[in-house]
C-alpha cells in the first residue's frame, strides 16, 4: 500500500447553516486531490451528496460533479449554498414576514412579543436571547439576556411573567402540534406515530412559532426567489428551535434525538436574522441543473434526486466518471428524523413521502451503516470503470465507523490504496480504486498479521499512539489480507469479530502497554513495552514528535518568513499515512523556536543555527568550569560530557540545543541517577508538551535530572558554590513551564 500524505486545508471562516449536522471538512482538500487524478472539466461522482461544501469545491474548481441526494433538506442545503438568492432577498423577504398580520397585529411585532422579558437591573422590556430549561419541566428556570439600556448581560432567573407566559403558549400546544403533525403525515398514516414522536423535540413556544409561521407561507405574495430566501431562514429556526442545544456545556453534533438534562431554547426571530448572514456570507455562484440536464466543460452540479443504485445503469452509458468523491455519511438519527419533520414543514407531505423509513428508525448502529454502505458501494462498483480513484472523507472518526467504512468498501470491490490519519477530530482521508472483486476470495483473519502491523506501526512511531491509531494499522493489515469479512458473513459477525481481534492481539501481547486509566481498550494510548534490558522498543527510531521537531526546525532555516501553510504542505509528505502529526505538535515547535510576524514565522535569532552552535560551546565550557570549582574531572564521550573523581564517572551531561529528548536518552549509555540532561529554557514548554502526550517518554525522564542553560549560567556566578548547592539547584529547576525560583543564599 502506498500510503500518501494528509492533504491539509481551512477551516472556513463561516461553518453555515445546519453546521452541526453537516461534515465538519477544511476547504481546499478535495481541489488539491482532483487535479491529479482528473483533468479539469472532467465528470466526478459524489454518491452520498453529504456535504454541500464538498461538491461546491469540486464544482469551482472546474468540475462537473453528479451528485445523488436523497434527503430533501440535504438538496436544499446544496442548491442554496450554490446559487442562494441575493442578498436583498432575504431581507425583503424577512420584511414580507413581519409585516403580514395576525389579526390586528404584525406578524413580525407578535412573534417577537414572545420572547419579552425585563432587565433584572434597570427594570426595561427587553428580548431575551434565550431561555434556559431542565429536562421534563412545564417551565423555564433562567433567562439569557443583553440589556441595549443599562448593558446588564449574562444568565438571570426567569420571572413569574416569564413563567406565566410560557404556562399560556403551552395551553394552547395541542392545536399547533396537531398541525405540524398533518404537514408531516396524515391522520391515518401509519407512520404518524414517528412524527409524534419527533415532534416532542419541540417545546410549546418555538412549536407556535414554526408552525404561525408556516401556516401563511402560502397566503404572502413571494416570488420565487423570497420564497427561497424565506425556506432557507426557516430552517435555520427549525434547527435553533428544538431542545438538543445543552446548556452550559454544548453537544457540537448530536446524534440521537436526546433531550440534555439542561437546554436551551433560543429566541426564533433572532435565529432568523442570524440565519440570513449564514447563508449569504457562504454563498457561491455555481450552476446547478436536475439531471439528466447536462453541464458545460467549465463545471457545475448535477443533482440526482433519488438513490444511488436507480442511477447506475443510466450513468455508466451515459457520462464516463473519472473519479469518486464524497465524504461518507455516518449514523445521525437526530438529523435524518428531524429532516423529514422539516422537509415536511416547509414543502409538505409529498416531500417527505421518500424520506419517510428516516422517521421509522430509532437507531442506526455501525452493523446497519456497513450493511447500507456496502449497498451503496456495491451499485458505486457497477457504475465504475476497473481503476476508477475514489477519495472518501470521513469525519468524525472513530474505530467502529472506519472499520464499518473499511468493511463496507473491500466487500464491495474497492481496493484500498492509501489511508492518511491526523488526529480523532480530523477527517481520515483514504483513497480507493474500483478493483476486480469478482475474482478475488476472502481470506481467513490471522492474529498474527494484526500484531505484526500494530507492532511495526508503533516501532516506527517511536512513540505511543491512540487507539485509532493502533487500529487503523490492524485493519490495514485485514485489508491487505482481505480478511475483513468471510463470504456470506453477516456485517454484524464481521465488524464484532474485527474489534474482537483487534482487541485480542493488543490485550494478548507482551510487547505492548496500555496507558489508560480506564479498562477500555479503546481508550488512553498504546506504546511498546521495554525490553529486558530496560530499553524501549521505540528506540530503534526517533519518536515522532523528534522527527516533527527536526522537521519543523529544517525547514524554518531553509525558508524564513514563511506562512503556517507553506509549512503544512511541505511537512506532510515526510510523514504519510497514519503519521500525519498534529497541528497541535507543529505550533509548539513553532512556538519553541519561532517568532510570529504579519502572519509569517521566523526561527528567533538565538535559535539560528550558527548562533546554537556558539551556545552549545559556551554550555560545555560552563560545565567543565563547574566542575572544576566542584573538584571534578571533565572530559567529552562521545555525545556525553562527564564529571568524573578518581576515574570513577560521577556526573553524565548531555547538552541539547533542541527537545530530541527520547534521543538523548537513547545515547545515554549511564545510569540514569547520574544522567542531567541540558536544554534551553525556551525548550522547556515544548518538552513538558511531549511528556504530557507521551506517557513513555514522561516515565524515562522522572529518572533523570533536567537542567536549563540559565541555571548553569547562575550556578557559575555564585562566590560559594559546594556539591551540595549543586544538587539542590538541578533538583530545583523544574521541566515544566513556571517562573524561576528565586535562590536564596
Amino acid at each position: 500500500m502506498d500510503f500518501q500524505p494528509y492533504i491539509p486545508g481551512m477551516l472556513p471562516a463561516e461553518p453555515g447553516p445546519l453546521a452541526r449536522f453537516t461534515p465538519p471538512l477544511e476547504e481546499g482538500v478535495i481541489s488539491t486531490w482532483l487535479p491529479y487524478h482528473a483533468p479539469q472539466g472532467s465528470w466526478v461522482l459524489d454518491p452520498f451528496g453529504f456535504s454541500a461544501r464538498l461538491v461546491l469545491e469540486a464544482a469551482r474548481a472546474g468540475y462537473r460533479v453528479l451528485v445523488t441526494v436523497n434527503n430533501p433538506i440535504s438538496r436544499f442545503l446544496l442548491e442554496m449554498s450554490a446559487n442562494p438568492p441575493p442578498e436583498v432577498d432575504f431581507k425583503a423577504a424577512l420584511a414580507d414576514l413581519a409585516a403580514a398580520k395576525k389579526g390586528e397585529e404584525r406578524l413580525g411585532a407578535h412573534l417577537q412579543s414572545l420572547y419579552l422579558t425585563t432587565c433584572e437591573k434597570c427594570g426595561s422590556e427587553i428580548y431575551a436571547d434565550s431561555f434556559l430549561w431542565r429536562k421534563g419541566a412545564d417551565v423555564p428556570y433562567a433567562r439569557l439576556y443583553t440589556c441595549p439600556h443599562c448593558e446588564d448581560a449574562g444568565e438571570r432567573v426567569a420571572t413569574p411573567q416569564d413563567i406565566e407566559k410560557a404556562k399560556q403558549i403551552a395551553a394552547t400546544d395541542a392545536l399547533h402540534r396537531s398541525r405540524a403533525f398533518e404537514r408531516v403525515a396524515a391522520l391515518e398514516d401509519g407512520d404518524r406515530v414517528y412524527a409524534e414522536e419527533a415532534i416532542e423535540h419541540y417545546l410549546p413556544r418555538p412549536l407556535y412559532f414554526l408552525t404561525t409561521i408556516i401556516n401563511r407561507l402560502d397566503s404572502l405574495n413571494l416570488t420565487p426567489e423570497r420564497r427561497n430566501a424565506l425556506n432557507a431562514l426557516i430552517l435555520v429556526a427549525c434547527d435553533a428551535g428544538n431542545t438538543l442545544w445543552d446548556h452550559p456545556s454544548e453537544r457540537r453534533r448530536p446524534k440521537q434525538l436526546n433531550v440534555p438534562s439542561q437546554f436551551r431554547e433560543d429566541n426564533l426571530w433572532l435565529q432568523l436574522e442570524r440565519g440570513l448572514s449564514q447563508w449569504t456570507e457562504t454563498a457561491a455562484s455555481v450552476r446547478v441543473e436536475a439531471w439528466p440536464e447536462r453541464l458545460p466543460e467549465s463545471g457545475g452540479i448535477c443533482i440526482y434526486e433519488g438513490r444511488l443504485k436507480n442511477l447506475a445503469e443510466e450513468v455508466k452509458k451515459a457520462i464516463p466518471i473519472k473519479a469518486v468523491i464524497g465524504s461518507l455519511p455516518r449514523p445521525n438519527q437526530a438529523f435524518w428524523t428531524l429532516s423529514a419533520l422539516w422537509a415536511g414543514w416547509l414543502w409538505g407531505r409529498e416531500a417527505v413521502e421518500p424520506y419517510k423509513p428516516a422517521l421509522r428508525r430509532r437507531r442506526y448502529d455501525w452493523a446497519w451503516n456497513a450493511t447500507a454502505s456496502n449497498a451503496a458501494f456495491t451499485h458505486l462498483f457497477g457504475l465504475c470503470h476497473l481503476g476508477t480513484p475514489f477519495f472518501g472523507l470521513l469525519t468524525e472518526p472513530e474505530p467502529s465507523f472506519l472499520t464499518s467504512a473499511l468493511t463496507a468498501t473491500s466487500a464491495a470491490g474497492f481496493d484500498l490504496q492509501s489511508i492518511a490519519l491526523r488526529t480523532q477530530h480530523d477527517p481520515i482521508q483514504l483513497l480507493w480504486t474500483c478493483g476486480e472483486h469478482l475474482r478475488r476470495q476472502p481470506n481467513e483473519p490471522e492474529i498474527e498479521d494484526v500484531r505484526e502491523a500494530i507492532h511495526a506501526h508503533l516501532v516506527e512511531r517511536g512513540e505511543p499512539a491512540s487507539y485509532l491509531h493502533v487500529h487503523a494499522a490492524g485493519l490495514v493489515a485485514l485489508v491487505k489480507s482481505h480478511a475483513l469479512k468471510q463470504k456470506d458473513q453477516e456485517f454484524d459477525e464481521a465488524l464484532r469479530s474485527t474489534q474482537a481481534l483487534i482487541q485480542t492481539a493488543l490485550e494478548a501481547d507482551p510487547r505492548f502497554i496500555h496507558y489508560s486509566n480506564g479498562e477500555s481498550v479503546d481508550t488512553g494510548l498504546w506504546g511498546l513495552a521495554d525490553t529486558q534490558d530496560g530499553k524501549a522498543q521505540s528506540d530503534k527510531h526517533d519518536s515522532l514528535s523528534d522527527r516533527v521537531e527536526i522537521a519543523v526546525v529544517t525547514f524554518l532555516q531553509k525558508h524564513p518568513n514563511s506562512i503556517y501553510r507553506e509549512l503544512e504542505q511541505d511537512l506532510y509528505p515526510h510523514f504519510p499515512g497514519l503519521f500525519t502529526p498534529s497541528m497541535g505538535m507543529i505550533y509548539a515547535v513553532l512556538s519553541s523556536y519561532a517568532q510570529k510576524e504579519s502572519g509569517q514565522w521566523r526561527l528567533r535569532a538565538e535559535d539560528v543555527a550558527s548562533e546554537r552552535r556558539d551556545e552549545l560551546t559556551r554550555i560545555t565550557s560552563l560545565i567543565e568550569d563547574i566542575g572544576k570549582r566542584l573538584g571534578y574531572t571533565t572530559r567529552k564521550q562521545e555525545k556525553n560530557t562527564l564529571w568524573e573523581q578518581n576515574g570513577r564517572v560521577e556526573r553524565t551531561f548531555y547538552i541539547l540545543a533542541s527537545a530530541l529528548l527520547g534521543r538523548a536518552l537513547a545515547e545515554t549509555p549511564y545510569p540514569p541517577e547520574q544522567t542531567i540532561i541540558v536544554i534551553p529554557g525556551g525548550r522547556a514548554a515544548l518538552a513538558a508538551y511531549k511528556a504530557q502526550r507521551d506517557p513513555s517518554l514522561a516515565a524515562r525522564l522522572k529518572k533523570v535530572q533536567i537542567v536549563k542553560y540559565r541555571l548553569l549560567r547562575t550556578l557559575i556566578k555564585l562566590p560559594v558554590l559546594t556539591r551540595e548547592t549543586f544538587e539542590e539547584q538541578v533538583a530545583g529547576d523544574p521541566l515544566e513551564k513556571s517562573k524561576s525560583q528565586m535562590m536564596m543564599f
